[in-house]
């Protein structure tokens, strides 16, 4: 990995020299955009809309519209001059449980490797920090932007995680959190059965990428010039009459997958079962398995709660 910052964690009077790592990496299947008839790439160039010469990327500042349609142009020059005491600084703020983060202000994912002359004061922090059952609330400015993020131990590293700020998180003003739902006991106690049937340890390493397996396998089946045939489409579970049916037809569903699984961890492998290959239904076609879909009823409440994506 390389680094992508060098600063330093500022934790009272002690001074710890880290560098930053980015911890997450997207697995997509990289594309070009081409043309079709030739296969040749597309390219693009930076044109002003003024005079409709091509500008050097060097000759390229930032620009901020006012409502008038006038623009204020900011150079490097103004960013490098403003006076952001976290420009080369991890600023620790306080430190807080780490249930009152809500993850919905998660933003990315960096590691934290100590310097050499950093190791002692980092570890001590480290483990200080792991034995106290909380995470550091930190401040941090990356790439012209300032924020608020967290310092956690992650497999002997401290993970930070920048945040979003509150006036980023959109509300949900959905119309259906001001009427009151009708649930009857009956539907809840099958919902919270459905819920017990399913549940597990959740394993990352038991779910696959199905769509970027696919993906891959058309396009290495291509490379190899054989015929790409579609999978047979998948047959829809018949519509339950009712929502408690549905609730009590997944829960028997939940409970044979598991009986015939390896326990909780038949209904993770479930979920990754229906891979096609290209390459084998170029010879005969895949049959992929049916979906078990399970009806989700949400009563009315006072708070929500966020999840997580990791990059």
């Amino acid at each position: 990995m390389r680094s992508i910052w060098k600063g330093a964690i500022s934790f009272g009077l002690v001074t710890i020299p880290v560098k930053l790592y980015s911890a997450t990496e997207q697995g997509d299947v990289a594309f070009h955009q081409v043309h079709r008839e030739d296969g040749g790439r597309i390219k693009f160039k930076r044109v002003c809309t003024k005079d409709g010469e091509e500008v050097p990327y060097s000759d390229i500042a930032k620009g901020y519209e006012l409502p008038s349609g006038e623009m204020v142009v900011l150079t490097d020059e103004d960013f490098a001059n403003l006076p952001l005491s976290t420009s080369r600084r991890i600023d620790v703020l306080l430190f807080a449980p780490m249930e009152q983060v809500d993850p919905i202000y998660f933003n990315k994912t960096y590691y934290l490797e100590p310097e050499a002359q950093g190791t002692k004061p980092y570890v001590l922090l480290r483990d200080a920090l792991e034995s106290s059952g909380k995470v550091a609330v930190v401040k941090i400015a990356l790439r012209q932007r300032e924020s608020l993020a967290t310092l956690r131990v992650r497999d002997g590293v401290f993970v930070l995680e920048t945040m979003l700020w509150p006036d980023e998180i959109r509300e949900p003003e959905f119309k259906f959190l001001d009427e009151d739902v009708d649930l009857r006991p009956q539907e809840l106690q099958m919902a919270s059965s459905l819920i017990d049937s399913m549940e597990g340890d959740f394993d990352p390493t038991e779910y696959k990428d199905a769509y970027r397996e696919a993906v891959q396998e058309i396009i290495d089946a291509k490379v190899e010039g054989k015929e790409i045939v579609a999978p047979e489409p998948e047959e829809a579970a018949p519509a339950a009459s009712d929502l408690l049916s549905a609730l009590r037809a997944s829960v028997e569903a939940a409970k044979k997958g598991r009986s015939g699984g390896e326990g909780g961890k038949s209904s993770g492998k479930a979920k990754t079962s229906g891979k096609s290959t290209a390459k084998s239904t170029a010879k005969s076609g895949t049959k992929s398995g049916s979906k078990t879909s399970g009806a989700k009823s949400k009563a009315k409440s006072g708070s929500g709660s966020g999840t997580r994506k990791s990059a």
